[in-house]
């Protein structure tokens, strides 16, 4: 069959720099010289489009394919079948209208080798039912001619079995540097900027509003390094380039996450509260109220809104800080994590008592409970279920993990009429004797043991002695250990404590 000469659609341009991408350029480039489907998966402002649009460009594809590379934005255009394929035809340059399937456009479609790149191809692979099963079809013949090479952008990873997915990484330090160094001219003092960029989790999208924010605002390093501790990632706006918050937005317009119910959105906000993110073995106990959550957390990492490592779901730093609840306390899911977390803290975890193993979690969990209880203990000083369950986690560290912790100040700021101050100050002194500061071993349980005697608490105050004499022994003051020993054991024979 004679299948007429129609000039398709050119490409739109390159990016003007594309830093940090060449090793991944030359991959896709490769397959793409072999015909073979491509999927570059991830989240938004990764630069998948960008590593796309340069592949299209690169001279070894035009040589290969000439004027046959195809570049066709799904997000333009209504999720249907027919929309796609008219889109389709009119790239290719068939110039085919009302068509019902892929049949009319096949002749043209093995004509001549070809690249076609569907750009945010979450848009149409991302939804369900009849019409995303006719959509899916239509890519997925696509991947199979044998004279195509398919490239998809997608932040989704539905995509057909057939194709090579490329999970898109962010930027080497390096990279990141050069992506805003391209931009922002205004500073040579770099430290601060290496250090915002970190904490940007070196994406690509972040980094450039970042830039281009600064540039057009006229600030030195000093000033942009004030206005990112100010305004973080609400910093990420720029007038005629977007923002960050649009493209997270996106994302949570797709019909897949549309379809995960109206506790979606707040779940993320969980999963961006803890810094270490959300153990996957601990879903059951830390959300049962989310019937579906197995399923939800699934669809999260499929959307590219988190992603696994070890075990641990977890999502980008600038995505993190979007969803970070502003307001914790008001977060009902955050109260559902926080009671659970504080009904495990309060097993008892001395060593030879049923369930003492099990209190082993603490050691993979221990930043995001700390973390939980620094902002619960701000908001709410005079709970004494919060404190008490401070002071349940750091006996818990002092078991398994003993190491200083963040909430140290706090307790030592305690009012000494707080019922959980002395029991605080008693384990807050043991992470103190763990880590080798015997002073402050030595003074927070002298205070530990003043508040017990004055509440005629004498079994905790006999406890304080004994530590109390081994922290003095320690520090060569043996006559005051002794002392100390022989005050707490006689307080043990008064109350017929035998292991005491």
């Amino acid at each position: 069959m004679l299948v007429p000469s129609i000039p398709g659609e050119s490409p739109p341009p390159p990016p003007r720099a594309c830093f940090g991408r060449s090793e991944l350029i030359e991959t896709i480039v490769r397959l793409a010289e072999n015909l073979v489907p491509i999927a570059l998966v991830g989240a938004g402002g990764i630069g998948k489009t960008s590593i796309a649009l340069t592949v299209l460009h690169d001279k070894h594809i035009k040589q290969r394919f000439g004027d046959n590379r195809r570049f066709i934005r799904c997000d333009q255009f209504p999720a249907s079948r027919a929309h796609l394929l008219r889109r389709l035809s009119e790239a290719i340059g068939a110039g085919i209208e009302n068509l019902g399937d892929l049949t009319p456009l096949r002749p043209f479609l093995s004509s001549n080798e070809m690249l076609i790149v569907l750009d945010n191809a979450e848009s149409i692979l991302g939804l369900e039912g009849a019409s995303a099963q006719e959509i899916y079809a239509v890519v997925e013949e696509l991947s199979h001619f044998g004279n195509i090479c398919l490239c998809i952008t997608s932040r989704i990873s539905i995509i057909p079995p057939d194709c090579t997915t490329l999970d898109m990484p962010t930027l080497s330090m390096e990279a990141a540097h050069d992506t805003f160094s391209r931009i922002y001219t205004r500073g040579e003092r770099f430290d601060p900027i290496n250090k915002i960029l970190e904490q940007l989790d070196f994406h690509p999208l972040s980094i450039t509003l970042l830039a281009t924010g600064a540039q057009h605002s006229g600030w030195d390093t000093g000033r942009l390094a004030r206005e990112w501790e100010r305004q973080r990632t609400g910093m990420l706006r720029v007038q005629h380039s977007g923002s960050l918050a649009a493209t997270i937005e996106l994302s949570l317009a797709s019909p897949m996450f549309q379809g995960l119910g109206p506790d979606a959105r707040a779940l993320l906000g969980v999963v961006a509260f803890p810094p270490q993110g959300v153990d996957e073995n601990n879903l059951d106990w830390l959300f049962p109220t989310i019937p579906n959550r197995t399923d939800v957390f699934d669809k999260f990492c499929i959307l590219s809104l988190t992603y696994r490592s070890n075990g641990i779901i977890t999502m980008l730093a600038p995505l993190r800080d979007h969803f970070h609840p502003r307001d914790p306390v008001s977060s009902p899911l955050l109260h559902t994590i926080k009671d659970s977390y504080f009904s495990r803290l309060s097993v008892d975890v001395y060593p030879g008592n049923p369930g003492y193993e099990e209190t082993r979690w603490i050691t993979s969990e221990d930043i995001n409970v700390e973390h939980l209880l620094d902002i619960f203990t701000s908001v709410d000083t005079g709970s004494g279920d919060i404190w008490d369950t401070c002071a349940h986690f750091m006996e818990h560290l002092y078991r398994h993990k003993p190491r200083p912790v963040i909430l140290g100040p706090k307790v030592k700021g305690l009012s000494d009429d707080h019922p959980s101050k002395p029991e605080c100050m008693f384990q807050l002194s043991r992470l103190y004797g763990s880590a080798g500061n015997l002073l402050g071993y030595t003074e927070l349980l002298i205070h530990a043991l003043r508040l017990w005697r004055e509440r005629g608490n004498d079994r905790r105050a006999a406890q304080a002695l004994e530590h109390l004499s081994d922290a003095n022994w320690q520090l060569d003051l043996h006559e005051e250990g002794i002392q100390h020993a022989k005050e707490g054991l006689g307080i043990f024979e008064q109350l017929g404590d035998v292991v005491g």
